[in-house]
C-alpha cells in the first residue's frame, strides 16, 4: 500500500497540483473557468481536486459516500483557507435541482454499477454551455483493479492481476493476507471497471458528446505521484479499439449535453 493510501494530505496536495497544472487548463480548452462558475465534483474524496477552483473564485461543492473523506475535505479547505460545500450522500440520493458549468468526475465512474444513471443524472444537472470533466483507468490497464490498495507489497505492484477470473483474483488475495474489506472491494472495482470502449457507447447512449479526448501513455497524475512525464499514448495505437486499453494509463474526456 502506496503512504498516499494512508496520508490524506499527501494524497490532498498531490490532487491540487495536478488539477492545477492539467485538469484545469484542459477544461478553459472548452469553458471558462473562474469567479462565479458552479464546479461540481462527484466522488470528491478529500477535496483535493477542488481546491485550485476555489482559488479561482469558483462556487464548489463536493459530494462523496464516505462520511471520514467529507469531514477530511471540510478541514483540509479552512487550513487552506478556502470556501466550499461538502455532502455526505450517494449521488443518486442528491436532491436538488441546481445546474453546474463544471462537473467533475475523476477516477470514480469505474466504482460505479448504475454507469447509466450516472450519465443521466450529470446530463439533469450540467447546464446547457456545460461541460463535464470526466478522467478513469481504462480496466484492461496494469493497475486498472486499483490493485496498488493492497497491503502485500507484491500485490500492490503486481500488474495485470486484476485480469484474473474472479475466483482466482479472489483466492489470491486472501492467500496474500488482505483483509475482506480490501478483497471485497477489489473484486467490486472488477465488476464495474470500465473500458473505453465501454465509457464512449455510455455517452451515445445518453445523448452526450465529446469535445476533446486524451487518452495517456502516462497518466499526468504520475508527474506529481512518481516523477514521471506525462505521455499521450501513441495516435496510432489510441486508434485500435480494445488494444488501447491494455496500453494506456488513464483516459480524460470533455462531454457536453448533444
Amino acid at each position: 500500500m502506496q503512504n498516499r493510501h494512508t496520508d490524506r494530505k499527501l494524497y490532498f496536495n498531490e490532487l491540487a497540483a495536478t488539477c492545477r497544472k492539467y485538469f484545469i487548463p484542459y477544461i478553459l480548452t472548452e469553458k471558462y473557468v473562474g469567479n462565479g462558475t458552479d464546479v461540481l465534483e462527484i466522488g470528491c474524496g478529500d477535496g483535493g481536486n477542488m481546491l485550485p477552483f476555489a482559488e479561482l473564485g469558483s462556487n464548489v461543492t463536493g459530494v462523496d459516500i464516505s462520511s471520514e473523506k467529507i469531514e477530511s475535505a471540510g478541514r483540509m479547505f479552512a487550513e487552506n483557507g478556502a470556501e466550499g460545500i461538502f455532502i455526505v450522500q450517494d449521488i443518486f440520493k442528491v436532491n436538488s435541482d441546481k445546474k453546474f458549468d463544471v462537473i467533475l468526475c475523476h477516477d470514480v465512474i469505474e466504482h460505479i454499477e448504475d454507469k447509466a444513471g450516472l450519465m443521466s443524472w450529470v446530463q439533469s444537472h450540467l447546464k446547457s454551455d456545460g461541460v463535464v470533466f470526466m478522467a478513469f483507468p481504462p480496466w484492461q490497464m496494469p493497475f486498472g483493479g486499483h490493485q496498488q490498495m493492497c497491503r502485500s507489497g507484491m500485490l500492490s505492484h503486481l500488474p495485470y492481476i486484476h485480469l484474473l477470473p474472479s475466483c482466482i483474483y479472489g483466492f489470491v488475495l486472501k492467500a496474500f493476507g488482505e483483509s475482506k474489506a480490501c478483497v471485497d472491494e477489489l473484486l467490486s472495482i472488477k465488476r464495474t471497471g470500465t473500458s473505453i470502449e465501454c465509457f464512449e457507447t455510455l455517452l451515445r447512449q445518453n445523448d452526450l458528446s465529446i469535445r476533446n479526448r486524451k487518452l495517456w501513455f502516462v497518466n499526468p497524475h504520475y508527474e506529481t505521484k512518481f516523477g514521471l512525464k506525462p505521455r499521450e499514448l501513441n495516435r496510432f495505437i489510441a486508434r485500435i479499439p480494445y488494444l488501447r486499453n491494455f496500453l494506456g494509463t488513464g483516459c480524460f474526456y470533455l462531454v457536453k449535453n448533444s
